[in-house]
């Protein structure tokens, strides 16, 4: 039982034989051809769902993919149901497109013991975002538990989310549990020095985020086009590089509040640029030498030496956003360095979160050296700066 949050989870029940509603976040990225890029935050829920099957139970899984406007085959969870089929091999798996048809609720009836229904996109239903009560419980009349393994959407405030547990029993998944338990520990009892790494491309969506840091971590590391905005408040020239202009005061007031309480923040040293008017090639120039016409695309090795000294140093990490334009691998070193950075410090905890960070290093090697990768980067975002999220409270037992 996750005690601090007053919330049970299916290893402190027995659930056997019943109807289960299974939340997960299965809101994978697709290729232009409609195949999942990574499948993840798929595997992550598997222990769950194997569980639910063990005992027997008619498991019921919902899921959103992207964010359709109505129905819209081109978020179709048939990837999904395609890639569950090969993980789960043996099992009785389908995909209903609707189960609100008198045909779909017969089939959901007749679903046997230790079969699965994977649930169409359950955005394609408007009432989902709108946080409609009657449509939750209408989902949760279609089983006897509500099962929550899906962290990366427990900061939403939808109907699959927070109030279908108005309806039924609920409980926690596995994946949820350890998402919970592995965040909580490294970020509210952590194992000193604490060192954070933050990237990706917006301060506006990581103000919070980052001033909560602050009040936990021995260093901050700030990199991506993030870093941007922050040496644009240290007066440096960033030529025409991705910057978030009306975020430097906010930027500055982080800096700020990182000298009062004497808190250690780092930006790059040098970056690796290319001309928007000459070239593409890139070459690494010091952050005081970056020309009006130059874009930064990643970090150089002299910042990657400083930030190695600090990981090398940590006993705690926690990395959300890539350092670089990993899209294009002439700019992912920076992002690469610092995962094998974290990964060569075996006696770090580490926790990594954010679906570009994942993207970014999901095929290199020594991933099983990561204490805990979090799917939901936003959720890991606002669960650091709250303490809690709304799908975990609607949990609460108590």
């Amino acid at each position: 039982m996750l005690d601090t949050f007053h919330i049970k989870t299916i290893e402190d029940v027995e659930i056997k034989n019943v109807r289960v509603l299974l939340r997960v976040d299965f809101n994978v990225s697709l290729t232009s051809t409609h195949k999942i890029a990574n499948d993840l935050r798929i595997k992550q829920s598997i222990p769950t769902i194997k569980k639910l099957l063990l005992d027997n139970n008619k498991i019921i899984i919902i899921s959103h993919l992207g964010q359709p406007d109505g129905r819209d085959e081109k978020y179709s969870l048939t990837p999904i149901f395609e890639d569950l089929r090969k993980l789960l091999p043996g099992t009785v798996i389908n995909l209903i497109d609707d189960f609100r048809t008198e045909k779909n609720k017969v089939f959901l009836d007749q679903q046997q013991g230790g079969e699965i229904v994977l649930l169409e996109n359950i955005r394609f239903y408007k009432e989902e975002k709108k946080n409609d009560e009657d449509f939750a419980e209408e989902l949760a009349a279609l089983a006897d538990v509500y099962v929550n393994d899906a962290f990366g959407v427990c900061h939403r405030v939808d109907a699959s989310i927070v109030s279908i547990p108005k309806f039924i029993p609920h409980f926690a998944g596995l994946l949820l549990a350890h998402e919970i338990t592995a965040i909580n520990t490294m970020v509210n009892h952590p194992k000193h020095p604490l060192v954070a790494l933050v990237g990706g491309a917006k301060v506006s969506t990581k103000i919070n985020f980052l001033k909560s840091l602050i009040d936990h971590v021995d260093a901050l590391i700030i990199g991506g086009a993030l870093a941007n905005t922050f040496l644009c408040a240290q007066g440096k020239e960033i030529g025409k590089s991705l910057v978030e202009l009306d975020k430097i005061t906010n930027a500055k007031s982080i800096l700020e509040y990182a000298d009062e309480k004497e808190k250690k923040v780092l930006l790059p040293k040098d970056v690796v640029v290319f001309n928007s008017l000459t070239d593409d090639s890139g070459r690494v120039v010091s952050v005081d030498n970056v020309a009006e016409h130059d874009v930064i695309c990643d970090i150089g090795p002299e910042s990657e030496a400083l930030f190695d000294e600090v990981i090398a140093h940590a006993h705690t990490i926690i990395w959300n956003g890539p350092f670089g334009k990993v899209e294009d691998e002439r700019f992912a070193r920076g992002t690469d360095f610092l995962y094998y950075a974290i990964t060569q410090n075996k006696e770090a905890l580490s926790l990594v979160g954010g679906g570009d960070t994942i993207a970014a290093i999901s095929h290199h090697e020594y991933l099983d050296r990561i204490t805990h990768i979090s799917a939901g980067g936003g959720a890991m975002m606002e669960f650091i700066e709250r303490g809690t999220l709304p799908g975990i409270d609607a949990l609460q037992t108590e």
